[in-house]
């Protein structure tokens, strides 16, 4: 039987007809905003044939597109590994019985979280330039990558705070009962169903840094926005450019989505089938089956 939601109760008809009103008026809404823009840049002759012929060529693609998406994708490969570690690190410290280091990864997390990405990438860029330890040309890539590790594995570090506290309490309870201790619990029983649990959610966070790498071109990181936008001064076609480069950002971003989904539906079948599987059947005394079968 299918429990219905306290919270919400299911619509009416009435409430049915709204909700199509509204949805087709906001399709017609931005359907019109659509039009609108289209127009705005035929106007301006930015929807001509000439305007992007540039992105049928070779040249375009190994000389601006391809670098910028590669240097995208060294980023964020580097910030994803880098903020996982960061964030079991922290969201393990954050789970320790010691109250100093409960404190102090608590401190970090919540800092870290507070703070914009941007912020970070220009203070990192600033401050790791006047140090003049690493190579002037490394350093947009060393404040990017530090910032989206900072921020996402801080993020990170409360996924797997919240995936920890969401279990069942008798697991660390069996756990300890048959003489592990806390950290032990934590480490071979509650962390790895924690993670399963939040994959999903962690594969949506890696869509965020894949986004957030977009931001160095603030800090003149060589990434596929900041050529984009070479590519449009060069070729005069600014509109085009961007928005073909808005076209790759979705199409990544669109993949791993997908991917989160599948993920999670597949996630939740084996559990669903797990239970089923573990779900105890009723003891039955000799000539109980058959009585009841014939009932």
């Amino acid at each position: 039987m299918r429990i219905q939601s306290v919270l919400f109760d299911a619509p009416g008809p009435r409430a049915r007809r709204r909700i199509i009103i509204a949805n087709i008026i906001g399709v017609l809404v931005l359907l019109a905003v659509l039009v609108f823009v289209l127009v705005r840049f035929a106007a301006q002759d930015q929807l001509t044939a000439d305007k992007w012929n540039p992105f049928l060529q070779a040249d375009t693609w190994l000389n601006f597109l391809l670098p910028g998406l590669m240097a995208t994708l060294r980023a964020a490969v580097v910030a994803v590994i880098t903020s996982v570690i960061f964030g079991l690190v922290f969201g393990i410290g954050r789970l320790s019985h010691l109250a100093p280091v409960r404190f102090v990864c608590s401190v970090v997390v919540e800092f870290f979280r507070a703070v914009p990405v941007l912020l970070m990438m220009i203070f990192l860029w600033i401050g790791v330039s006047n140090l003049r330890m690493v190579p002037p040309a490394d350093v947009p890539f060393i404040a990017v990558a530090t910032a989206l590790t900072l921020y996402n594995g801080s993020v990170i570090a409360e996924l797997v705070r919240s995936g920890v506290h969401s279990l069942p309490k008798g697991q660390r309870e069996a756990a300890l009962a048959i003489g592990m201790t806390r950290q032990q619990s934590l480490r071979y029983i509650e962390i790895p169903q924690a993670l399963v649990a939040m994959l999903p959610a962690l594969l949506s966070q890696f869509v965020v840094i894949l986004k957030d790498s977009a931001l160095g071109a603030i800090i003149t990181y060589v990434e596929l926005l900041n050529e984009g936008r070479r590519l449009g001064s060069a070729e005069g076609n600014m509109v085009p450019a961007l928005l073909v480069t808005a076209l790759i950002f979705i199409v990544i971003n669109f993949a791993l989505t997908s991917l989160a989904h599948r993920l999670s539906g597949y996630l939740g079948s084996r559990t669903a089938g797990r239970s089923a599987q573990a779900s105890p059947t009723p003891n039955l005394l000799p000539g109980q089956g058959a009585a009841a079968e014939r009932t």
